[in-house]
């Protein structure tokens, strides 16, 4: 199986490699593109390198399944274009995100709205993808009527510039470029760029998001996404209100049941999620659960994954494992 990777020097390309590898998917040949200037140089993969191509030659090659994370623009030119050389496409930008006609896919979630017809398929935004594995359990049994979200979003997520700057800044700069201000000792609730009803982009791809992955726009969701002095991992802190009273016992027990979610909640201990015990799994890592006091059928609860695997590269070939599974690829 001929696999490509659009975007295979930054961030999340490369830990798609990683995964595809760790999850000994059936790559038969690697094809690895990026921009102009990394043709030519290489990637290890399986052992082996193999050479970064244009993406004009890696269409030609014909591969049979495609995973992008190479931005927006990139993938709005070219994901049609693998598309229409037979080429299965899971793109993690926002290009397709919303559009009509395309899905928008969580595996643990809705992986059940894939069809054959399917050539590009969107991978969620991170914060997104974190939140629904918790909330669709509770929302098939109580039903969710509003969601209020505080994201703590670490630099990774804006890739190795923003990384590489923190450190600098860490270690005495005073220069910024990535963002609008120092990073470092700082937090920015700037997170992609303002839109005309005063939230941010990224905020309104939580709300638009959260309702279409999980087949309800009746969910209301409001967010606040915050960028932190963190390397790794995205934290969230979620209320949500329920349409039925429930039992805290049986809200843990839901998640415990929930494939790729793992309950930590023993404050007794100090025992709940941390970025740092999230960096380098899988799972979705949910604790501090407890009814919200101040009103009727609400809970409270903190969630935490690695945004650079389940929130990125890991859904993505959670997605691709899924259409090999089906034959389709």
């Amino acid at each position: 199986m001929k696999v490509a990777i659009v975007g295979a020097t930054g961030l999340v390309g490369s830990t798609m490699m990683n995964i595809l590898e760790e999850r000994n998917f059936p790559v038969t040949e690697l094809i690895p593109v990026a921009s102009e200037k990394s043709v030519g140089g290489s990637v290890t993969f399986k052992g082996r390198q193999w050479p970064v191509v244009s993406a004009a030659d890696a269409i030609a090659m014909k591969p049979a399944l495609a995973l992008f994370s190479a931005g927006g623009g990139v993938s709005l030119e070219l994901a049609p274009q693998f598309a229409a050389v037979g080429c299965r496409v899971v793109d993690n930008s926002s290009a397709w995100r919303m559009q009509e006609g395309i899905k928008l896919v969580v595996p643990e979630v809705n992986g059940h709205v894939l069809t054959a017809e399917d050539m590009i398929i969107a991978n969620p935004n991170c914060s997104t993808i974190q939140m629904v594995m918790v909330l669709n359990p509770i929302h098939k049994r109580y039903g969710i009527k509003r969601v209020v979200v505080s994201t703590y979003q670490s630099v990774s997520g804006t890739g190795q510039k923003a990384v590489q700057e923190m450190m600098a800044q860490r270690a005495g700069s005073m220069a910024h470029g990535v963002y609008p201000h120092r990073i470092d000792l700082n937090v920015l609730p700037h997170i992609d760029v303002f839109q005309e009803n005063g939230y941010t982009k990224e905020e309104m791809k939580m709300s638009l998001e959260t309702c279409k992955i999980m087949g309800d726009s009746s969910i209301k969701v409001t967010a606040t996404t915050v960028r932190v002095p963190v390397t790794g991992g995205h934290s969230e802190s979620v209320n949500v209100e329920l349409l039925h009273d429930f039992e805290e016992s049986d809200i843990r027990a839901l998640l415990s049941d929930q494939a790729g979610v793992v309950v930590v909640d023993n404050p007794s201990m100090n025992g709940y999620p941390m970025p740092l015990d999230a960096a380098g799994k899988d799972e979705v890592f949910v604790g501090r659960i407890r009814r919200d006091y101040s009103q009727p059928n609400t809970l409270n609860c903190w969630i935490v994954a690695d945004n650079l695997r389940k929130g990125a590269a890991t859904n993505a070939v959670q997605i691709a494992k899924l259409l090999h599974n089906y034959g389709w690829i």
